[in-house]
């Protein structure tokens, strides 16, 4: 998260206390849903573990959660909580790209 750096500790520290609600959108078990599924887990649990929830969308088995949410393409996430809300379309093979995208603090346990 982007922010004015403030005397308690930093850009960090109000999202260090922000919840994320995040919806993944695949195409069942291909290699590169699997793969998106595998890397944003990763991201979560080092980045925001316990304050996070991921909601996995089959768009193949939940076709109309996708369409509803007008989801054009898989291996789409969509942050529906932790401002501001954003889209993001991609392959997720990099975990610094996608935390960066995310606008997530740096790994837990690691200044």
């Amino acid at each position: 998260m982007r922010g004015t750096p403030s005397a308690a500790g930093g850009p960090h520290v109000e999202a260090q206390a922000q919840r994320y609600r995040l919806r993944l959108f695949v195409a069942g078990d291909e290699p590169n849903s699997v793969q998106a599924r595998s890397v944003l887990s990763r991201v979560c649990e080092s980045r925001v573990r316990g304050r996070y929830e991921l909601e996995i969308v089959d768009a193949f088995v939940n076709y109309q959660v996708a369409r509803d949410s007008r989801v054009l393409m898989v291996r789409t996430l969509i942050v529906e909580e932790a401002p501001p809300p954003r889209l993001i379309v991609g392959s997720f093979r990099d975990v610094g790209v996608l935390a960066d995208a995310l606008g997530l603090p740096a790994e837990q346990g690691r200044s």
